[in-house]
């Protein structure tokens, strides 16, 4: 495919040069053949216009960059925004994609919103897959590992692929990195769901109006002008203004939520009540008033759902297939997924909970099932936001029975320290620094009328020791080890 056909159609000036065939893009410059455009982009700890030349040894025919860079040997297709541009012209070479994308942005439950659009898409009769923090999720349930936004090449080939292999339904997901740094560009998108938001990332972005307006992108530049929007509502003064600027671009708005509308332009929660495994919502939705019984637990469950149910129907699906989906959601990954029952009859749940917000939402999920003590597992992770460990730890004690505070993925801080800022507020709290001795100790002392919620983690498989270099990533999976800390006679586990 010819550079000035992509230019053309992704609206990209050409300036100088000869025409040149495209075969490839890549933003690494191992990653470089023959034929390959090369994006140059300037990055907090490396500079990609250093690889230039590097690149275009390796066969790159034309480099993405800033006008100031210097590039020498190839066309170079200059932008103020590179990172923009050239996810524009790759999104012109990656074809085909599904013919249905929708995006999910918000502080927390993405993962489970995508996953459960996937689910319901797939029962009303739908070839669907998502992308996001648990990998590409396909039609035959394969899950392939990822990031919360890969890098615009992998994205971008990912969604080809799935095309290819006769998928027609995409839900990913869109953070706040994903989208700053424009790594998922120029697809139509028709639908985008807006979860919550509240402190996460501040170690990336400058403080909370960056932050929100990372993620206003989504709603400003990246879906379709016709797209809708569905948004779970609340009190906060964030999902209000989540609407102002869908509204600004006349955008459809689809409410969810115990303030949403109750015609057809949104879903209204009139009731929620804890059942033995879930809960039991009555709905009403285009004049209908529903009883749907949800197998999941928690408030921000139903939350996800719902909005997962949103976008379904944003997207054309059949309102009763759509709510009958609803009440056979599955478990995600490590959100709130209940790892293994102890030997005592106590159960214990593993969630991916690592901000003061999912944190206080997931105990609070736990809290109607509790009859005696709610015990809580969490760490914070080494290298991030470090503001939020006192509030996760201040949340952690006074909403559960017994915190025990332990090491997340320390990086290249010192963990000890990491739980000293935990343990700042958290007051009656323990502290054991290994993860599996945590573990090992909560469960131990967990009766049969007690919850243990070990948060932080999730569906991760690894622990994060280190960083640069010196970094390395030793096999840890929180379920995995909860079963084995509660397996009877496994001495090995509870050491």
């Amino acid at each position: 495919m010819k550079l000035s056909s992509l230019a053309s159609a992704a609206g990209i000036a050409l300036s100088g040069g000869d025409d040149v065939r495209v075969r490839g893009f890549a933003i690494d410059n191992r990653k470089v053949a023959p034929g390959t455009v090369f994006g140059a982009f300037q990055g907090s700890q490396v500079n990609g216009e250093d690889f230039i030349p590097a690149a275009i040894q390796a066969g790159a025919v034309a480099v993405v960059a800033r006008p100031e860079a210097t590039v020498e040997g190839a066309l170079h297709v200059t932008a103020d925004e590179p990172r923009q541009a050239f996810a524009r012209l790759a999104a012109k070479f990656f074809t085909p994609v599904p013919n249905t994308i929708v995006a999910v942005t918000g502080t927390n439950g993405k993962t489970s919103t995508v996953e459960m659009t996937r689910q319901i898409w797939r029962m009303c009769g739908e070839r669907a897959a998502s992308i996001g923090t648990l990998g590409v999720t396909t039609p035959d349930e394969s899950v392939s590992t990822g990031l919360t936004t890969p890098d615009i090449v992998t994205f971008l080939s990912n969604m080809s692929g799935l095309a290819r292999e006769g998928v027609t339904h995409v839900a990913y997901e869109a953070s706040s990195h994903g989208l700053s740094q424009f790594r998922n560009e120029g697809l139509s998108v028709m639908a985008a769901g807006f979860t919550n938001f509240s402190r996460d990332h501040l170690d990336y972005h400058s403080d909370m109006e960056d932050y929100f307006a990372a993620k206003m992108r989504l709603f400003d530049e990246v879906v379709n002008d016709d797209a809708t929007v569905v948004v779970w509502t609340g009190l906060s003064e964030w999902t209000d203004r989540a609407i102002e600027h869908a509204r600004k671009r006349n955008l459809r708005v689809f409410t969810v939520g115990e303030q949403g509308a109750e015609d057809r332009n949104g879903i209204r929660l009139l009731a929620h009540t804890p059942t033995q495994l879930g809960q039991e919502l009555q709905i009403a939705h285009d004049g209908t008033v529903r009883t749907i019984k949800l197998p999941l637990i928690g408030a921000y469950q139903s939350a996800n759902a719902l909005v997962s149910a949103g976008l379904a129907l944003a997207t054309g699906c059949d309102a009763s297939m759509v709510f009958d989906a609803v009440a056979r959601l599955q478990p995600v990954r490590g959100r709130l997924e209940r790892a293994v029952i102890t030997q005592s009859g106590a159960p214990v749940y593993i969630d991916y909970a690592h901000t003061p917000d999912a944190l206080e939402s997931a105990i609070a999920a736990l809290r109607p099932h509790v009859n005696g003590k709610l015990i809580t597992v969490f760490g914070a992770g080494g290298d991030r936001d470090q503001g939020k460990r006192v509030e996760m730890g201040r949340v952690a004690a006074s909403q559960s029975d017994v915190v025990i505070v332990t090491d997340d993925n320390p990086r290249g801080e010192d963990p000890a320290a990491i739980r000293a800022e935990v343990m700042r507020d958290a007051v009656g709290a323990s502290e054991v620094g290994d993860r599996r001795g945590a573990i090992a100790a909560a469960i131990a002392q967990a009766g049969k009328d007690d919850i243990v919620l070990i948060a932080g983690k999730g569906h991760e498989q690894g622990q994060i020791i280190g960083s640069g270099e010196n970094m390395r990533v030793l096999p840890f999976d929180d379920v995995t080890v909860a079963r084995e800390c509660a397996a009877p006679n496994n001495a090995g586990a509870n050491a």
